[in-house]
């Protein structure tokens, strides 16, 4: 049997002002006084289960029902209501006998506990765990001043005494149980890892997961503000959602942290993008802050991660959590190979940054892969471990082989100073970018702000440049729409100069964007810039959701388009763009859909790293299969030919004879060989199908799957001509008609059946003749 307790969806429940349920005598105080009440509870159950067994019946016959004949209806030995106040902590707790008399029913106390005298100890110690966690939470709920906090502090408290009474379980009753959002908060951020830094080296993407690691542990121990707190300050904000979230946090999460006959779930874990964004802006100001004032307790090596690589990762996180179309809270998100779930700290505690730093690095350090329990279940006591596979991989593999193509030392590690013959074409440009020496920057003139001289100049120089690489485009046209408030340009900034950019308007109401303008300075050409610039509007657009690009090419810039992905194929249907977008005289529409999953400026390392490793995937694999045999010497001696089967090794490399048999020398034996064949299948009861060609009006868009088509009358015909001068020819033909039918239909259809039907047929028939081995 278990308790349950109805928790009211929406109402504060543990833990008032934002701060963690402290023991008795601690004063409620966050940090170090919540982390001295946990230990003083530990404490006082570790006492309590080392007692003498009588001891253990005293204390729990006080929250037991009499058990006396004639039918005592007395719940517990007290009162059922906590008394009016709680029990100093210098105070002596009150001392009981089995033989003292009941308040309310006068029979004794051991009449309380005579169904408890054949338990066995592991079920008395679980019981009075729970008995402990009733005084705390009875402490609680005098302390608290909130009265929703308190109001669900006595729900616990009332759930965990019917517990004790029924020798039931604690089940908090809500309308939905964790997790409540799905990709949680953990996978968002290891997706996150993998969408933006799965490219870095081994060396840099661990930096990454130390930081993704330390935000996860931060919100797993993170007080969230009481609704009422939040409505003070964010008065526009989704209230009511907020406060089932943050009942639901301090139900799950945050008593069972003190109060261990409750299950406890992680914060990371069970909620989702929708806690995080309640609660980011505030966390991200306050950890940026708090890192600043322990700037000096961090360990040196550790600082700048801290105070300059952290800011960044949460800016850009920052992005992922608020947009719309981030493809990291897509529960189809793909994590690449090179990644797992992102190990976080587990401890009872709440830690500092500079404590968070040492014990981040040494979990990572003695890191065993272990098994990720699934977010619906409490957390366990002892990590479990387990073998992590992607697809038919393993982990370790994937990493040993990541470990070698990132390696300077190692023979396919990265050029890190010369460029590959096989570099993508925007590498070099990527590699300036990180060094600092290109910027780009998305400008536009505005009527309603003061103008930016430095914007000023930058359109000046943007019109230039257009008006120097595009000869035919009058100067009047170039100037008046690089200016013109409703078009954005997307500048290339090298040396503090422009040298490049992508001129467009966006038109969010037909989601499109339409490319006016794109051009780079001639001197600075075939360097990869354009190829970069084009990745960098992508990402752009896919951030504010528009993901289809429409531009008219002149004969010059349509190769450039295609290899940006554009093509004449327009996936925007003509509604949408007809008297929209510009048309120009002998220039030819051109469209690009965006994939919002696609990191575009990293996407050509990704490609070239996942070509690498398969590349050595490859090397490992025929490393293990290379075997050298001995040279043929057969025909040293004479010999002038031998069955190919005989060679030594060809069998190992898994090939097979196929289609072994006689060919028929004489024409017209093989003519009536095959005719006879031929008549059989015709005749076969599955072959209604295949008699004459596919008519176009029964089967629309055949011709368009089906290149080579093939029947039964065709090859009566090429039977009858003469055509088939070998079985190998008739053979093919009959292949064929049965590869195009599969091809064509679903296998669960009458077509396919009858395909592989006659099939079988048809390869009996050639083996009865002796045409292929049997």
């Amino acid at each position: 049997m278990s308790g349950s307790a109805g928790i009211q969806q929406g109402s504060p429940a543990i833990g008032a002002a934002g701060s963690a349920p402290a023991a008795p005598g601690a004063g409620g105080t966050e940090g170090s006084g919540a982390t001295v009440g946990s230990a003083r509870i530990a404490v006082k159950k570790a006492q309590l289960r080392s007692s003498p067994r009588p001891k253990k019946l005293e204390k729990l016959g006080v929250y037991s029902s009499c058990k006396a004949e004639g039918a005592c209806k007395c719940n517990s030995w007290k009162s059922q209501n906590p008394p009016p106040t709680p029990p100093r902590t210098d105070q002596q707790p009150n001392t009981f006998n089995l033989q003292d008399p009941c308040r309310s029913c006068s029979h004794t106390l051991g009449d309380h506990v005579t169904h408890l005298e054949n338990v066995s100890e592991e079920e008395m110690n679980r019981l009075l765990g729970i008995a402990l966690d009733v005084e705390y939470l009875n402490t609680c709920v005098h302390k608290e001043e909130d009265a929703d906090t308190k109001q669900v502090y006595f729900s616990l408290f009332k759930l965990l005494r019917k517990c004790i009474l029924q020798m039931g379980r604690p089940v908090v009753e809500a309308q939905e149980s964790p997790p409540f959002e799905k990709p949680s908060i953990e996978q968002g951020v290891n997706n996150f890892v993998q969408y933006k830094f799965s490219h870095l080296p081994s060396k840099e993407r661990q930096t990454i997961v130390e930081l993704a690691k330390m935000f996860l542990n931060q919100i797993n121990y993170w007080q969230l503000e009481t609704p009422s707190q939040r409505r003070q300050r964010a008065p526009a904000d989704d209230a009511a959602g907020y406060k089932v979230n943050y009942t639901r946090w301090l139900c799950y999460c945050n008593v069972p942290q003190f109060c261990d006959s409750l299950p406890r779930y992680e914060t990371t874990q069970i909620f989702g993008r929708t806690l995080l964004r309640s609660v980011f802006t505030v966390m991200r100001k306050q950890l940026l802050e708090q890192a600043r004032q322990e700037k000096d307790k961090l360990p040196p090596e550790k600082r700048t991660l801290i105070l300059t690589h952290f800011p960044k990762f949460l800016s850009m996180l920052e992005e992922e959590v608020y947009s719309h179309s981030s493809p990291i809270w897509s529960e189809e998100f793909l994590a690449g190979s090179s990644g797992g779930p992102i190990p976080i700290h587990t401890g009872k505690t709440h830690l500092t940054f500079s404590q968070l730093v040492n014990t981040t690095s040494s979990t990572h350090r003695s890191r065993i892969s272990g098994q990720k329990r699934k977010p619906s279940e409490p957390l366990p006591h002892e990590e479990t471990k387990k073998l992590r596979i992607v697809g038919d991989i393993p982990m370790e593999l994937i990493n040993e082989v990541m470990a070698t193509i990132t390696d300077p030392a190692s023979m396919l590690g990265p050029e890190t100073s010369l460029l590959s013959a096989h570099s993508a074409r925007d590498e070099a440009a990527r590699l300036e970018e990180r060094r600092g020496v290109i910027e780009f920057h998305v400008i536009g003139n505005s009527l309603n702000q003061k103008p930016n001289k430095r914007i000023l100049m930058w359109l000046v120089g943007l019109q230039n440049v257009f008006s120097h690489q595009l000869p035919r485009m009058p100067k009047e046209y170039i100037t008046r729409l690089v200016f013109d408030p409703k078009h954005k340009t997307l500048s290339l900034i090298k040396d503090g100069r422009v040298i490049g950019g992508i001129c467009f308007r966006m038109f969010p109401s037909q989601s499109f964007t339409e490319i006016v303008f794109c051009a780079v300075t001639s001197n600075e050409q075939v360097k990869g810039y354009g190829t970069h610039l084009m990745n960098h509007l992508k990402e752009y657009h896919i951030k504010h959701d528009i993901l289809n690009f429409l531009t008219y090419a002149d004969e010059y810039a349509i190769g450039y388009f295609k290899k940006q992905g554009f093509s004449k194929d327009i996936k925007v249907p003509m509604a949408k763009y007809l008297g929209y977008i510009k048309d120009y005289e002998g220039a030819t529409l051109m469209g690009c859909e965006l994939n919002p999953s696609i990191p575009y400026t990293e996407f050509s390392v990704i490609i070239k790293k996942q070509k690498e490793i398969i590349k050595k995937l490859i090397e490992r694999k025929q490393a293990q299969i290379r075997k050298v045999y001995p040279g043929l010497s057969c025909f040293k001696e004479g010999v002038r030919q031998i069955p190919i089967e005989s060679i030594p090794g060809i069998r190992e490399t898994g090939w097979k004879p196929v289609g072994k048999g006689k060919e028929l020398k004489d024409p017209d034996q093989l003519y009536s060989t095959l005719k006879t064949i031929l008549q059989h299948v015709k005749s076969h009861q599955n072959a209604w199908p295949f008699m004459e060609p596919v008519k176009k009006t029964e089967a629309p868009g055949y011709y368009q799957v089906i290149r080579f088509p093939m029947d039964l009358k065709t090859m009566s015909e090429r039977l009858k001509s003469r055509y088939y001068t070998t079985r190998k020819l008739f053979m093919a033909d009959m292949q064929r008609i049965f590869t195009n039918c599969r091809e064509y239909n679903p296998p669960e259809s009458e077509y396919y059946k009858c395909a592989n039907l006659l099939e079988k047929f048809f390869y009996t028939k050639i083996k009865e003749a002796g045409l292929i081995e049997k």
